[in-house]
């Protein structure tokens, strides 16, 4: 019934300023449609990321939105470090820790807050 549907990410933002300094200036997101000041919608590959203003934002204990990275993982996350982002730090068996990537099980994945403290990963292989 959906499998040929389109899906996005819909995140949960409490200040839509900060979250767009976020999303646009340090990820490199560009919006493709704005309801300011509650909605953001911003393209990332063929996929649509929905970035709303909410009193549960931040709420979410697990990963909100994956980017598929390919072999990319360890240089993206250089190049968000550079930028001042901070990478978490999981305890999880079969993986061990390069740097501030996760690599076991045939992944590479990292993972990172927004400002909210939604959870996103870098994932690939």
């Amino acid at each position: 019934m959906l499998a040929d549907k389109d899906a996005m990410a819909t995140i949960a933002v409490k200040d839509l300023g900060v979250a767009k300094k976020f999303y646009e200036g340090t990820l490199g997101l560009k919006p493709v449609n704005s309801q300011e000041p509650e909605v953001v919608t911003y393209k990332s590959g063929n996929s649509l990321v929905l970035v709303y203003k909410s009193r549960y934002a931040g709420t979410n204990q697990a990963t909100a939105l994956t980017w598929v990275a390919g072999a990319d993982v360890p240089a993206l996350v250089r190049a968000l470090k550079d930028k001042g982002v901070k990478f978490e730090h999981y305890d999880m068996p079969g993986f061990a820790l390069e740097g501030d990537v996760h690599v076991g099980h045939g992944m590479k994945v990292a993972w990172f807050k927004d400002p909210d403290g939604n959870i996103l990963s870098i994932n690939g292989r």
